[in-house]
């Protein structure tokens, strides 16, 4: 359907593809992965054609069509969300535009004269509406934003009033509900809560045309691709499985490539001490002369290309008492809203809560109690002896200062720190040499949470309360953090979509359902052995 043909490109001096290969046939489900600035979205561009190889070619096949979904969902406002999504809907949405404007045609007095014209074209347009479902558009629309976890309120207001993550999830409904030939999605799978990932994951499993993604949340991408290529130093290598499959394989052939690095350089150098001994000597010339030439025509094998994930290793945390945090009796409610009432709740040392709970179920609401961000309406919120807390939540990005480079930021935080640390403390989390001179106001939303999270872990509280922590890391920023947290010796409270995340760090959860709030003892993948529900929002 979709072939990639010996192409190069470069952007800015920098060599992103150099004759690469690949190709997306009918059925096929592949993850995209490689590192940040790898190429990934501009090999989505080359396909839909709002980007052009330097060298080679792009061909997609006639006739077919392609819904490309990204980060940027451009201008919204003035229609409900589900005739937003409609509108975007493809072919279909054209056609009924037109049976709208014949249907006013009809009843227009002045095209009474070719009425018969008219009639004849309705009846065309409408049998083609019928062979596209087009009758059943709005309910099939309605399913996608449900899927998505829209309520019927917000389907049918004003899409403008909807913030950016919510638009987001328009413009993905949009790509799901016109079910093209081929789907790019650029990672879709950020903004979603749980449950939302879960209903996409089972739409495009069930989805059969092809379909090429990326996405930072590695079980989501298990799932659901049978194939993944890599974008790794200009060059495109397919790997037949799924992401697990991936990482294992390309361990392995790093693994023989040094292995077989090694073993020339050993026979090189065992060559090379054997033409430097004996080159003066008139009685080995020939031998030496014949081991120049057998050196020179030797294919040097490379050393494998490491990525630089840097490991990030804690400083032990002060203790804290064995009492972390006690909520009694609390109230809380917005506007007619009661999100807590009469809860309590203690949190004891060395304990990692997880809190799961659909959209507006208050798990927010229960960070910010206990980062003191939000008070109580009535009860009280007591914080242990001995408790220092880390708090990392969305709106901490917004306090960064623009005008100060990443290095500086840092230094600020810490000025009795010394470069050295700080510079490999950054390095940690992606930003290496000159990055850590990029000014905090250029920073893309990855990499201020990667900033804010290095700042924070950097002297460690004893308490971490994480709101979304990974939302915006990549899969090896994302891996990276999951190793430290393994072996932080503090307490932890914190929400997260990223079921990688959930099932590696914690060790108790806490439901909030309207059922009444729920304690499992024992970490996310007991919860789902116990419920039989990866989320509470899926309980049937």
């Amino acid at each position: 359907m979709i072939r990639i043909e010996n192409i190069t490109k470069t952007n800015s001096h920098r060599i992103l593809f150099l004759e690469a290969s690949a190709a997306l046939n009918r059925g096929e489900k592949i993850g995209l992965v490689g590192p940040n600035g790898a190429g990934k979205t501009t090999l989505f561009r080359m396909i839909t054609g709002e980007e052009a190889p330097d060298e080679g070619q792009v061909s997609v096949e006639k006739n077919i069509t392609i819904g490309y979904f990204n980060q940027d969902v451009g201008e919204m406002a003035g229609r409900s969300a589900v005739a937003e999504v409609i509108a975007g809907a493809g072919p279909v949405s054209q056609v009924a535009a037109e049976l709208h404007a014949l249907e006013a045609q009809m009843v227009d007095p002045e095209q009474a004269d070719r009425m018969d014209e008219i009639i004849e074209r309705y009846g065309e347009v409408q049998s083609r509406f019928e062979e596209l479902d087009g009758y059943g558009l709005e309910s099939r629309a309605r399913e996608v934003l449900a899927g998505l976890s829209f309520s019927e309120e917000m389907m049918d207001g004003d899409v403008g009033k909807l913030s950016g993550g919510w638009k987001m999830r328009v413009a993905l409904a949009r790509i799901l509900l016109m079910r093209p030939d081929a789907m790019l999605l650029d990672e879709p799978s950020n903004h979603l809560d749980i449950e939302s990932l879960i209903w996409l994951e089972e739409f495009l499993q069930n989805y059969d045309g092809a379909l090429l993604m990326t996405s930072h949340d590695r079980a989501f991408m298990n799932r659901i691709v049978g194939k993944i290529i890599e974008i790794d130093a200009g060059s495109l290598t397919s790997y037949s499985g799924d992401y697990e499959f991936y990482e294992r394989q390309r361990a392995e052939g790093e693994k023989q490539q040094l292995a077989q690095f090694e073993r020339q350089q050993a026979m090189l150098a065992k060559e090379i001490k054997f033409i430097e001994r004996f080159k003066a000597r008139a009685s080995h010339a020939a031998q030496v002369q014949s081991r120049v030439k057998k050196l020179d025509k030797i294919e040097r094998v490379e050393p494998p290309r490491r990525r630089q994930v840097v490991a990030f290793e804690f400083r032990p945390a002060p203790r804290s008492g064995d009492d972390v945090a006690n909520l009694r009796g609390v109230h809380k409610q917005y506007g007619s809203k009661v999100i807590y009432d009469g809860f309590d709740f203690m949190i004891k040392r060395r304990e990692r809560w997880c809190i799961m709970g659909v959209n507006g179920a208050g798990k927010s609401t229960l960070l910010k109690l206990v980062a003191g961000t939000a008070e109580p309406d009535s009860g009280t919120v007591q914080i242990g002896a001995s408790v220092k807390m880390g708090y990392f939540a969305q709106h901490a990005m917004d306090l960064l200062d623009g005008e100060r480079t990443v290095f500086q930021w840092l230094e600020d935080a810490f000025p009795q720190a010394g470069q050295g640390p700080l510079r490999t403390l950054a390095g940690c989390f992606g930003f290496s040499g000159d990055d850590q001179e990029k000014k905090c106001r250029v920073l893309s939303g990855g990499e201020k949470a990667r900033l804010v999270m290095a700042r924070m872990l950097f002297d460690p509280p004893n308490l971490l309360v994480l709101d979304e922590p990974t939302n915006h890391l990549d899969l090896d920023t994302k891996e990276m953090l999951i190793k430290a947290l393994s072996d932080y010796e503090g307490t932890m409270i914190f929400v997260s979509h990223d079921r990688h995340f959930l099932a590696a760090l914690s060790n108790r959860v806490l439901e909030l359902t309207p059922d009444g709030i729920h304690r499992y003892d024992g970490g996310y993948v007991e919860y789902v052995a116990r419920t039989g529900q990866e989320a509470p929002g899926l309980r049937h």
